[in-house]
């Protein structure tokens, strides 16, 4: 505000707001540099989806553009494209072989991406479906011989051990033996 009380015309304030807000020319290349330095190192993090790092990056592009620099979308595609994480490496590659880079739009470019990490995320879940499924069955496995005496499997002693005083007998349901009997 005191920047605006001591000027005399409204032209010396609008130069002093833009100075001020926008900064000189130097600042601005300044600015410039950076942003174009931080469009450089971008890259997809793990974890990140495929919507928020294209939404970054088209974030930087947009604030270069503001600096007075155009970034044309081929740049902008191939920037996406060469920066995803390694599990999108297939996807990178089959979208190069099929599809004209030069004429992709970051759109075209963004739903296709959008389909395989959709996929992705499905088998994913199958496949964590599956290992639950496994590690299910495995726990029921181990209720066998043991179950009345609160052991599970091998007498609970781990792989290859069997401590025979816990077992039950099949045929006779005494604890303690390892065969029919009359042999121990």
């Amino acid at each position: 505000m005191e920047t605006i009380l001591v000027r005399d015309t409204a032209k010396d304030i609008w130069d002093s707001m833009l100075i001020k807000y926008q900064g000189s020319t130097k600042v601005k290349r300044a600015q410039l540099q950076t942003l174009r330095r931080v469009f450089e190192v971008l890259a997809m993090k793990k974890g990140e989806s495929v919507n928020d790092y294209i939404g970054r990056t088209l974030a930087i592009a947009n604030r270069v553009t503001s600096h007075g620099e155009r970034l044309e979308k081929t740049v902008i595609v191939e920037k996406v494209m060469r920066s995803m994480t390694s599990k999108f490496s297939y996807v990178v590659c089959s979208i190069e072989e099929s599809n004209d880079v030069t004429t992709l739009s970051v759109d075209e470019l963004q739903s296709s991406l959008l389909v395989h990490e959709q996929r992705m995320q499905v088998q994913h879940s199958k496949e964590e479906e599956q290992a639950l499924k496994v590690s299910q069955s495995a726990r029921s496995y181990g209720r066998g011989r043991g179950a009345r005496t609160g052991q599970r499997g091998r007498g609970g002693l781990g792989r290859g051990r069997v401590n025979k005083e816990l077992i039950e007998c099949f045929k006779c349901h005494r604890l303690g033996l390892s065969a029919p009997l009359g042999r121990k």
